[in-house]
């Protein structure tokens, strides 16, 4: 979903597909959310999100890792990064 971030989705919780929180969106830069991550949220899930890498406050949120955003909350879309059928082909 695109969606361009206004600093009206400041403050917003942002969570998984499963209703997760995974962190809040503590800023927003040239329509771009930046996420504060949940402290709990396992590595495997900012590694989906492309935050795992990187030791910083917050974090980019990629457009296309959003699914909805409501008056609430940003719910993020599926983290199953999966393959493209192309896995064993030489």
């Amino acid at each position: 979903m695109a969606h361009n971030f206004t600093e009206d989705d400041e403050g917003k919780k942002v969570v998984d597909e499963a209703g997760e929180e995974v962190g809040v969106v503590t800023n927003v830069e040239h329509g771009t959310a930046h996420v504060e991550p949940d402290p709990g949220i396992t590595d495997t899930i900012s590694a989906k999100l492309g935050w795992g890498d990187r030791d910083e406050d917050t974090y980019p949120l990629q457009e296309e890792s959003v699914e909805s955003v409501t008056d609430d909350e940003v719910r993020l879309g599926s983290l199953d990064t999966g393959t493209t059928g192309t896995a064993g082909t030489h």
